[in-house]
């Protein structure tokens, strides 16, 4: 029996929210940890702590990355947010835990189509590309996307996960 999708942005219950960023997503970063705090996210804040121009994101990143994989493999809803000046750094080194599936998102239909065609359950947003509204918004819609279940799209996830788990590649 296949899932019946549920409307946008009405998700049964919500998900535990892993967060890391860089320096250049610190502001952003504090703001959604506050305001997704508020909605009633679970925030698990993965740092940094202090502000450091020359910090290195990467293990930031992978331990958010390391800590949404290990939650979906305990059985809990959780999905992972990872933040820089553009995210693309972010998005690679998140995208490097066996298990992630890190989508960088510019714009809505980006962030909705992560989650609904790809299932990601990492976004990664460049806090120097948006305002804190506009990246607000991106994560929102992320977050409460519901993944389509269709025949497709799982075929396709399931060929990514053969390939990340045995290194062949499945016509």
């Amino acid at each position: 029996m296949r899932p019946i999708p549920l409307p946008r942005g009405s998700p049964v219950s919500k998900p535990r929210v892993h967060i890391a960023t860089d320096h250049a997503g610190m502001e952003l970063s504090a703001h959604l940890v506050s305001h997704l705090g508020a909605q009633g996210y679970e925030v698990l804040d993965h740092g940094p702590k202090v502000y450091d121009p020359l910090d290195d994101y990467p293990s930031f990143c992978i331990r958010a990355a390391l800590a949404v994989v290990a939650d979906q493999e305990a059985g809990v809803d959780a999905l992972g947010i990872v933040l820089g000046g553009s995210g693309n750094g972010e998005q690679i080194a998140a995208n490097k835990v066996k298990g992630v599936r890190a989508a960088l998102a510019w714009n809505l239909d980006t962030a909705r189509l992560a989650r609904e065609h790809n299932d990601a359950n990492v976004i990664a947003v460049g806090g120097r590309q948006h305002t804190v509204e506009e990246a607000t918004s991106l994560i929102e819609a992320f977050l409460t996307e519901p993944f389509s279940h269709d025949e497709r799209h799982v075929r396709r996830i399931g060929k990514i996960a053969a390939y990340e788990t045995t290194g062949e590649i499945l016509d």
